[in-house]
């Protein structure tokens, strides 16, 4: 027996997934690592995922299937959808993938109510992101309420909260707690459109952002690209 709390972290194999799993396992959660395999372009995030969860002692790693794919609406889940690489898309961009956060918090809010788990964590974050409105501290809030109405768990009296350690932190920033934890980034993948290695476009919006974080941190840029940096 352990006196640690079971938490459910949701877990896409990238740069900020990763820091919040390190962050809830450094705060003494017991983790416990959900993955979504929504239809996305390429299996190599859920492949970093499975190699994350154990670099980083996730009691148990599960992938859950959803195929959002069916639905389109996204140039990552729909083929026929260009990904964005100039970086001068306005408004909410091609990437976004209609209801996913509250597809995948549902998922972890399921399965933390059969651990008896009051507790997720995701990775979400307001500054350095791409405008994904399922990313913003209201809808956080909106969904907490949501879980605590909407549960066996949250009517007999145990309250879940939606842990989101990064939401106020810049990418760089971001970066810096990790590796104070101890992340290797090198095995995290974060490209819209990597290759089946896990090679990073380096084009993308994801891609941008994650070397401009490497950038102002003022640390090499771990991160494998098929052209280079």
């Amino acid at each position: 027996m352990t006196d640690t709390k079971p938490a459910v972290i949701l877990l896409s194999g990238g740069l900020d997934s990763t820091t919040c799993l390190a962050i809830a396992r450094a705060q003494g959660y017991d983790c416990y690592t959900l993955s979504v395999a929504y239809g996305q372009r390429h299996a190599a995030e859920l492949t970093a995922s499975k190699r994350i969860a154990d670099l980083l002692g996730a009691r148990e790693h599960r992938i859950a299937n959803v195929s959002l794919g069916q639905f389109g609406g996204s140039a990552l889940t729909d083929a026929a959808i260009d990904v964005p690489v100039d970086g001068a898309s306005t408004g909410i961009p091609a990437t976004y993938v209609p209801a996913r956060n509250t597809v995948m918090l549902s998922m972890a809010l399921a399965w933390a109510e059969v651990l008896n788990a009051a507790d997720i964590f995701i990775g979400v974050n307001a500054v350095d992101y791409s405008g994904y409105p399922d990313c913003r501290p209201e809808y956080i809030s909106a969904f907490e309420t949501l879980a605590n109405l909407a549960t066996r768990t949250g009517i007999e009296g145990t309250r879940f909260h939606v842990h989101t350690p990064l939401m106020r932190l810049s990418k760089a920033e971001i970066i810096g707690r990790g590796l104070e934890l101890g992340v290797d980034y090198s095995k995290t993948v974060s490209c819209y459109q990597a290759d089946e290695t896990g090679k990073a476009c380096g084009a993308c919006d994801a891609c941008r952002l994650r070397k401009q974080g490497f950038k102002e941190a003022g640390v090499p840029d771990p991160t494998r690209y098929r052209t280079g940096p």
